[in-house]
Protein backbone atom coordinates (compact mmCIF):
# COMPACT_ATOMS: atom_id res chain seq x y z
CA UNK A 1 0.00 0.00 0.00
CA UNK A 2 2.90 2.76 0.82
CA UNK A 3 2.65 6.07 2.19
CA UNK A 4 -0.59 7.64 1.33
CA UNK A 5 -0.31 11.12 -0.42
CA UNK A 6 -3.19 12.95 1.61
CA UNK A 7 -3.42 15.69 -0.71
CA UNK A 8 -6.89 16.03 -2.30
CA UNK A 9 -6.56 16.48 -6.08
CA UNK A 10 -3.17 15.07 -6.01
CA UNK A 11 -3.86 11.92 -4.39
CA UNK A 12 -5.39 10.79 -7.63
CA UNK A 13 -2.24 11.28 -9.48
CA UNK A 14 -0.02 9.67 -6.82
CA UNK A 15 -2.56 7.94 -4.03
CA UNK A 16 0.69 6.50 -2.32
CA UNK A 17 4.63 6.59 -2.19
CA UNK A 18 4.80 3.09 -2.88
CA UNK A 19 6.71 0.21 -1.51
CA UNK A 20 9.78 1.15 0.48
CA UNK A 21 10.93 4.13 -1.99
CA UNK A 22 13.91 6.76 -1.90
CA UNK A 23 12.00 10.20 -2.83
CA UNK A 24 13.46 13.53 -3.27
CA UNK A 25 10.76 16.75 -2.93
CA UNK A 26 12.47 19.36 -4.62
CA UNK A 27 11.68 23.24 -4.33
CA UNK A 28 12.94 27.05 -4.65
CA UNK A 29 11.98 29.61 -2.34
CA UNK A 30 8.73 28.94 -1.96
CA UNK A 31 7.92 27.11 1.31
CA UNK A 32 5.33 24.26 -0.72
CA UNK A 33 8.08 21.96 -0.45
CA UNK A 34 8.25 21.88 2.90
CA UNK A 35 4.96 22.20 4.14
CA UNK A 36 4.11 19.05 1.53
CA UNK A 37 7.41 16.94 3.25
CA UNK A 38 5.30 17.78 6.74
CA UNK A 39 2.35 16.55 5.29
CA UNK A 40 4.13 13.18 4.39
CA UNK A 41 5.36 12.61 7.74
CA UNK A 42 1.79 13.47 9.42
CA UNK A 43 0.25 11.08 7.24
CA UNK A 44 2.88 8.60 8.47
CA UNK A 45 1.92 8.94 11.90
CA UNK A 46 -1.59 8.97 11.46
CA UNK A 47 -1.35 5.26 10.21
CA UNK A 48 0.60 4.74 13.16
CA UNK A 49 4.41 4.65 11.24
CA UNK A 50 7.29 5.12 13.54
CA UNK A 51 8.86 8.59 12.20
CA UNK A 52 12.38 9.84 12.73
CA UNK A 53 12.64 13.84 10.96
CA UNK A 54 16.27 14.97 10.63
CA UNK A 55 15.94 19.12 10.83
CA UNK A 56 18.16 21.40 10.22
CA UNK A 57 16.02 23.67 12.13
CA UNK A 58 15.04 24.46 15.37
CA UNK A 59 12.79 21.34 17.23
CA UNK A 60 10.35 23.13 18.64
CA UNK A 61 9.44 25.31 16.03
CA UNK A 62 9.20 22.24 13.43
CA UNK A 63 6.65 20.44 16.24
CA UNK A 64 4.32 23.66 16.51
CA UNK A 65 4.31 23.75 12.96
CA UNK A 66 2.97 19.96 13.07
CA UNK A 67 0.54 20.92 15.78
CA UNK A 68 -1.25 23.50 13.94
CA UNK A 69 -0.97 22.00 10.68
CA UNK A 70 -1.90 18.07 11.26
CA UNK A 71 -4.91 19.42 14.31
CA UNK A 72 -3.11 16.72 16.12
CA UNK A 73 -2.80 16.85 20.27
CA UNK A 74 0.99 16.52 21.68
CA UNK A 75 -0.15 12.30 22.01
CA UNK A 76 0.04 11.90 18.51
CA UNK A 77 3.65 12.56 18.44
CA UNK A 78 4.38 9.45 20.37
CA UNK A 79 6.33 7.89 17.45
CA UNK A 80 7.98 10.66 16.32
CA UNK A 81 11.87 11.70 16.64
CA UNK A 82 13.08 14.33 15.62
CA UNK A 83 16.74 15.01 15.47
CA UNK A 84 18.67 18.24 14.42
CA UNK A 85 21.77 17.36 13.18
CA UNK A 86 24.55 18.34 10.43
CA UNK A 87 25.96 15.15 10.41
CA UNK A 88 24.92 13.27 7.10
CA UNK A 89 26.29 9.79 8.31
CA UNK A 90 23.72 9.69 10.66
CA UNK A 91 20.92 8.91 7.85
CA UNK A 92 20.40 5.29 7.77
CA UNK A 93 21.41 5.13 11.74
CA UNK A 94 17.91 7.03 12.07
CA UNK A 95 15.95 4.90 9.65
CA UNK A 96 13.50 3.52 11.43
CA UNK A 97 11.89 -0.30 10.59
CA UNK A 98 8.96 -0.21 8.73
CA UNK A 99 8.47 3.71 8.78
CA UNK A 100 9.72 7.09 7.37
CA UNK A 101 12.67 8.72 7.40
CA UNK A 102 12.25 12.96 6.60
CA UNK A 103 14.75 15.30 5.83
CA UNK A 104 14.56 18.94 5.52
CA UNK A 105 16.73 19.79 3.80
CA UNK A 106 19.31 17.06 2.95
CA UNK A 107 21.10 19.49 0.63
CA UNK A 108 21.86 21.95 3.58
CA UNK A 109 23.41 18.83 4.56
CA UNK A 110 25.57 17.47 1.90
CA UNK A 111 26.88 20.96 0.56
CA UNK A 112 30.52 19.96 1.44
CA UNK A 113 30.11 16.50 -0.54
CA UNK A 114 31.32 15.29 -3.57
CA UNK A 115 28.78 13.36 -6.23
CA UNK A 116 31.02 10.77 -6.16
CA UNK A 117 30.82 10.64 -1.99
CA UNK A 118 26.99 11.34 -2.51
CA UNK A 119 26.33 8.88 -5.03
CA UNK A 120 27.87 5.96 -3.02
CA UNK A 121 25.97 7.37 0.35
CA UNK A 122 22.11 7.50 -1.74
CA UNK A 123 23.36 4.09 -2.71
CA UNK A 124 23.57 2.98 0.73
CA UNK A 125 20.62 4.87 1.71
CA UNK A 126 18.15 2.83 -0.98
CA UNK A 127 19.86 -0.57 0.36
CA UNK A 128 18.52 0.46 3.76
CA UNK A 129 15.03 1.26 2.32
CA UNK A 130 14.78 -2.35 1.01
CA UNK A 131 16.61 -3.99 4.52
CA UNK A 132 14.26 -1.92 6.75
CA UNK A 133 10.77 -1.63 4.59
CA UNK A 134 11.63 1.88 5.12
CA UNK A 135 10.41 4.92 3.49
CA UNK A 136 12.90 7.83 2.93
CA UNK A 137 11.62 11.50 1.89
CA UNK A 138 14.41 13.97 0.96
CA UNK A 139 13.74 17.93 0.89
CA UNK A 140 15.60 19.50 -1.32
CA UNK A 141 16.47 23.38 -2.27
CA UNK A 142 16.78 23.79 -6.08
CA UNK A 143 20.32 25.90 -6.61
CA UNK A 144 22.19 24.71 -3.09
CA UNK A 145 23.55 21.47 -4.65
CA UNK A 146 26.16 21.82 -7.58
CA UNK A 147 24.98 20.64 -11.14
CA UNK A 148 26.52 17.30 -10.72
CA UNK A 149 25.70 16.44 -7.36
CA UNK A 150 21.45 17.37 -8.35
CA UNK A 151 21.87 14.97 -11.33
CA UNK A 152 23.61 12.00 -9.00
CA UNK A 153 20.13 13.17 -6.28
CA UNK A 154 17.32 12.94 -9.18
CA UNK A 155 19.08 10.01 -10.87
CA UNK A 156 19.33 8.13 -7.75
CA UNK A 157 15.71 8.58 -6.33
CA UNK A 158 12.73 6.34 -6.96
CA UNK A 159 10.66 9.15 -6.99
CA UNK A 160 10.95 12.62 -7.91
CA UNK A 161 8.70 15.62 -7.31
CA UNK A 162 9.26 19.48 -7.89
CA UNK A 163 8.02 22.33 -7.01
CA UNK A 164 7.68 25.32 -9.08
CA UNK A 165 7.00 29.05 -8.91
CA UNK A 166 7.63 31.33 -11.47
CA UNK A 167 6.00 35.34 -12.52
CA UNK A 168 3.21 35.12 -15.07
CA UNK A 169 0.90 37.94 -16.65
CA UNK A 170 -1.85 37.34 -13.51
CA UNK A 171 0.88 37.59 -10.81
CA UNK A 172 3.00 34.18 -9.00
CA UNK A 173 1.95 31.17 -10.64
CA UNK A 174 2.59 27.98 -8.75
CA UNK A 175 2.92 24.49 -10.33
CA UNK A 176 4.64 20.88 -9.38
CA UNK A 177 5.84 18.11 -11.93
CA UNK A 178 6.39 15.00 -11.00
CA UNK A 179 9.37 14.24 -13.65
CA UNK A 180 9.74 10.46 -11.75
CA UNK A 181 7.91 7.83 -10.58
CA UNK A 182 8.47 4.47 -10.16
CA UNK A 183 4.56 3.05 -10.11
CA UNK A 184 4.27 2.49 -13.72
CA UNK A 185 2.64 6.66 -13.73
CA UNK A 186 4.35 9.62 -15.29
CA UNK A 187 3.31 12.84 -15.00
CA UNK A 188 4.70 14.99 -18.09
CA UNK A 189 2.63 18.48 -17.40
CA UNK A 190 2.29 20.59 -14.86
CA UNK A 191 0.12 20.77 -11.77
CA UNK A 192 -1.28 23.81 -10.59
CA UNK A 193 -1.54 24.72 -7.32
CA UNK A 194 -1.76 27.83 -4.48
CA UNK A 195 -0.25 28.15 -0.86
CA UNK A 196 -1.02 30.74 1.27
CA UNK A 197 1.20 28.95 4.32
CA UNK A 198 -1.66 27.40 5.88
CA UNK A 199 -3.13 25.35 2.70
CA UNK A 200 -2.18 23.43 -0.14
CA UNK A 201 -4.51 23.49 -2.75
CA UNK A 202 -3.90 21.22 -6.37
CA UNK A 203 -6.11 22.22 -9.29
CA UNK A 204 -5.65 20.07 -11.75
CA UNK A 205 -8.27 21.72 -14.60
CA UNK A 206 -5.47 24.61 -14.81
CA UNK A 207 -2.55 24.07 -17.83
CA UNK A 208 0.55 26.38 -17.36
CA UNK A 209 2.59 26.58 -20.24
Amino acid sequence: MGLPVDLPGLDTIIPNLGDFPLVVVEGGGDPAKSFFLRGLVLSALRIGWPVSFIASRDKTELLRLLTVEGGLGPDSFSDLHVQETEAIEELVKSMPAGGLLAVDSFSFLTLDLEPGRLSSMLRHVRAACREKSSTVVLGTDRGMFEPRAEAVALHLADDVVQFHSKEGPEGLMRFLRIPKWTQGKFVDRNIYYEFDGKRLAIDLRRRIL
